[in-house]
């Protein structure tokens, strides 16, 4: 797909580094966010033993830390993107015309298909894993 990107848009090599760029913050955030559930659904099962608002507490809490973090990380990246891509291209706040960002319009665009790019595959392929469970925890029930 960055081939395609890159030979095939307008700003190629800077449009295809952004599609790499929010692969890799996607993946990134996905593994970040795995580890962040996983642990915070241990601590809320056990928080759970003793009462119910406890772990209803642990729970929206850890989901608002990963929430604000994972959104963060984009976010910050994505400015950071921004402003390298207007420094390569010379261009500041200043313009009047009609296309004066739409290069560096279309370079962003990049970085969000990136993300979605991988956050689609991740989703296809946690559903595979879901449905693999699903078929083995029936099977063990039916034995």
């Amino acid at each position: 797909m960055f081939v395609v990107i890159t030979f095939l848009t307008e700003e190629g090599v800077k449009t295809g580094f952004a599609f790499l760029v929010g692969a890799f913050v996607s993946i990134i955030c996905g593994s970040l966010g795995m580890i962040v559930a996983t642990q915070a659904n241990f601590r809320t099962t056990y928080c759970a033993r003793k009462s119910l608002a406890p772990a209803f507490r642990v729970a929206y809490r850890a989901g608002c830390a990963m929430g604000f973090a994972l959104v963060s990380l984009g976010l910050l990246v994505l400015i950071i993107l921004i402003i390298v891509f207007k420094a390569i291209a010379g261009k500041n706040d200043s313009g009047s015309e009609a296309n004066y960002f739409r290069g560096l319009f279309e370079s962003i665009a990049g970085y969000g298909l990136g993300g979605s790019f991988v956050a689609l595959f991740g989703r296809v392929g946690g559903g595979i894993y879901t449905k693999a469970a699903d078929v083995g925890a029936d099977l063990v029930g039916k034995i």
